[in-house]
């Protein structure tokens, strides 16, 4: 026989419900309803705050799979060398239908590398046996210890160039006008083109940067953004794509522009997994050593996952330009060996597209979690940590856009603003840049003159102004206001697009 609740339980059980009820919150942006789903508050232009759960590893679609061992290579005197060809050997064999090759497993112990370690082939998993496997970058050459990249560039496709037509496409849109979507079909990559414009950097004030030593006004050629996305449907001359615009696209400013690409010699389902990386220095700010632990450039869905870095001069993991759909998670970056000044202590920074950091932490950096000039999003920063930092967290400079920094917390800064002559004329960080129940000890977040806004929404820190004081306010909302739904923005995405 089940024992009747008392009444007077019953009683505090409700209040203490309704009173961690009553502290929820949902933000004015976003709401999250009761099964779950998110309903978005377009402002006055339409715009919304995008769709970040279609970063990391095939958008998220796919987990990060455990491919077998195929080749072992245990420490030795002759070990770098024996890793390189069993790499190199492995590159030559055949993908499986999975499109990978296998796993080169390095087994514990102590590896030292006077080189550098080369994946320049798809279907390549490099994997140890946890911190037990540490390898030893040694030398006086700034290197990445581990350097994954395939070859080329992204190539148009002649005659494929089309305009987008629409008055104003804005942030969030994951469909267009365009003049003319003959020969597109769902499936086609292209690249959403949105071109650098004089009147575009005029307003922006970035041709009017207070000059120093090497400062340079920002120049319209340098500023042609070329998105990466697929079709996903044609209807008529409107196309739907499967990542949202993240800058706002208007006639103005250049408007828009898609056409198809190929990108010959990019690599793919590479991995690199389990392992303690280590720089030899000769003391704490050396610079003669290597510079990242591992570097990732002209490849896609590919991972970097349970690697440690120790005494590198900038990185535990570099994502340049042309890396796409990457998950960087639980990895850690301490104890830098470098001067402290610009340049060095990039944790882990990001210059590529649609790519995810989770679960990642970082000690003694300067910028831990960081994107790098034009660097186009999506892209999220997730659940990361950064202590005794030297420098500020976000975007760094020259106008990135659509970066979520979703429960990034830190002892020391995170700013997005306008950072004038600093560097060689570093300016504007980016658009679309928003925090999600960061913690902080303070907190810059401002807005550019025009195209765009920047968000901090449920924010744990102080809120402070800026290099510049007269720049306009970012979009604030909640700070220091406990209890705000969802907790995670990326994850409550994900969740609600794989309902869908």
């Amino acid at each position: 026989m089940k024992k009747k609740i008392p009444a007077s339980l019953l009683l505090i059980f409700a209040a203490l419900f309704a009173f961690r009820s009553a502290k929820e919150w949902n933000s004015k942006f976003v709401t999250q309803n009761k099964d779950g789903s998110l309903s978005y508050a377009p402002d006055e232009k339409g715009n919304i705050l995008p769709d970040f759960s279609r970063v990391g590893f095939y958008a998220g679609d796919k987990d990060i799979p455990s491919i077998a061992v195929v080749k072992t290579v245990s420490p030795s005197a002759n070990a770098e060398q024996e890793i390189q060809s069993a790499i190199d050997e492995l590159s030559k064999q055949p993908l499986d239908k999975n499109g990978f090759r296998g796993a080169v497993l390095l087994k514990k112990g102590t590896y030292i590398i006077n080189d550098k370690i080369k994946v320049e082939a798809s279907g390549i998993v490099l994997r140890g046996e946890g911190e037990g496997t540490k390898l030893i970058a040694a030398g006086t050459v700034n290197r990445p210890l581990i350097d994954v990249s395939g070859t080329g560039k992204v190539q148009e496709v002649r005659g494929t160039r089309t305009a987008v037509t629409d008055a104003y496409v804005p942030v969030g849109a994951k469909s267009f006008t365009v003049e003319s979507a003959n020969g597109f079909k769902a499936g086609d990559r292209i690249i959403l083109y949105r071109p650098g414009t004089e009147q575009w950097i005029k307003d922006l004030k970035m041709d009017q940067i207070e000059a120093r030593g090497g400062t340079k006004q920002w120049q319209p050629k340098e500023y042609n953004l070329q998105y990466e996305r697929v079709v996903t449907k044609v209807e008529g001359n409107k196309i739907f794509i499967d990542n949202p615009v993240v800058m706002a696209m208007e006639p103005k400013y250049g408007g828009g522009q898609i056409f198809k690409y190929t990108f010959d010699g990019r690599i793919n389902h590479v991995g690199v997994e389990n392992l303690a990386c280590e720089s030899a220095f000769t003391s704490d700010t050396a610079e003669n050593h290597a510079w990242d632990a591992v570097s990732f450039d002209r490849i896609e869905n590919g991972w970097v996952r349970n690697v440690t870095a120790k005494y590198f001069a900038y990185a535990c993991v570099h994502l340049n330009e042309w890396a796409k759909n990457i998950t960087v998670t639980n990895c850690g970056c301490f104890e830098h060996k470098s001067v402290i000044t610009g340049g060095r202590r990039y944790s882990f920074c990001n210059e590529g597209q649609q790519n995810l950091f989770a679960n990642c932490e970082a000690t003694d950096g300067r910028h831990d979690y960081v994107t790098q000039a034009r660097t186009c999003g999506p892209n999220v920063f997730y659940n990361c940590t950064a202590k005794r930092t030297h420098a500020d967290i976000g975007p760094h400079h020259r106008w990135s856009s659509g970066t979520l920094y979703d429960n990034v917390v830190t002892d020391g800064e995170i700013n997005i603003q306008d950072r004038g002559n600093y560097g060689s004329g570093h300016g504007w960080v980016g658009v679309t840049q928003i925090l999600w129940n960061c913690t902080a000890k303070k907190v810059a977040v401002q807005s550019p003159w025009v195209n765009g806004k920047n968000y901090c929404i449920g924010l744990k820190g102080t809120k402070v102004p800026g290099r510049f004081k007269d720049r306009p306010d970012g979009e604030w909302e909640g700070q220091n206001k406990e209890g705000l739904q969802p907790a995670s923005l990326y994850a409550a995405q994900l969740k609600t697009r794989k309902k869908a």
